[in-house]
């Protein structure tokens, strides 16, 4: 195996590990020590030099060439962008006072009212937008790098969701499991029809940008793009 192979891997491995044992086992540990502010910024240091360090493995690893039989097929691409824009279409969703998984004053209220919108896919739009995109990139482009480090964030976010759902319970309580009882953790279809069309131009609008931006800062037309 390529030695930029292997410092892949283990920057990925250490990004998400490192995600894990902070804000978890470790997180109440070193709030106590440093005060949430210092806690904040270790968390940073330690994120930013991780994904520094998956960068840099990542842009060494020269002619990367397909690892998966379908290779760069038009018809992945094609699967690949509607995930993308599924993908969009969550995280614009997510980011609404009514999600109780931010951190809000209003946070509990949120779980206790009735899912709408994108709560009624999943408890977890944003994380399941995380891994959608994570998805996406492997139906695209299913070289070794672009599988380890999709992996790593498909892990990242599922897993984490999980994490998360045992924090809130005990943080939440009741409200917390409520919100569980009227909500599912894996998507569901059937509430796409629940979604509100100003989320759907939202997440249109993210896919339709940052596609575009795909080419100038990846070096790899994505979307639509790649056929105009």
């Amino acid at each position: 195996m390529e030695p930029a192979i292997i410092s892949l891997i283990a920057a990925s491995i250490t990004f998400v590990g490192s995600h894990f044992v902070l804000s978890h086992p470790l997180r109440a540990a070193l709030v106590g020590l440093l005060g949430e502010a210092g806690f904040q910024i270790l968390y940073s240091i330690v994120a930013t030099g991780a994904l520094v360090w998956m960068y840099l493995a990542f842009v060494a690893i020269d002619a990367p060439r397909p690892l998966l039989p379908w290779g760069f097929d038009n018809a992945a691409w094609f699967a690949a962008s509607l995930l993308t824009l599924a993908a969009m279409v969550l995280l614009a969703g997510s980011l609404s006072l009514r999600n109780p998984a931010l951190a809000t004053p209003k946070a509990e209220l949120a779980a206790r009212n009735a899912p709408v919108g994108v709560f009624s896919v999943t408890r977890h739009p944003m994380m399941w937008g995380f891994a959608l995109v994570g998805v996406a990139h492997i139906l695209a482009t299913p070289t070794e790098r672009t599988v380890i480090v999709a992996l790593a964030i498909i892990l990242l976010a599922l897993v984490g969701a999980h994490l998360q759902d045992r924090k809130k319970l005990v943080l939440m309580g009741e409200a917390w499991a409520e919100w569980q009882r009227r909500t599912t953790f894996r998507p569901r279809l059937a509430g796409i029809a629940m979604i509100a069309p100003g989320t759907w131009l939202v997440g249109i609008a993210l896919w339709f940008g940052l596609s575009w931006l795909h080419l100038p800062l990846g070096g790899v037309p994505a979307g639509i793009w790649r056929w105009i």
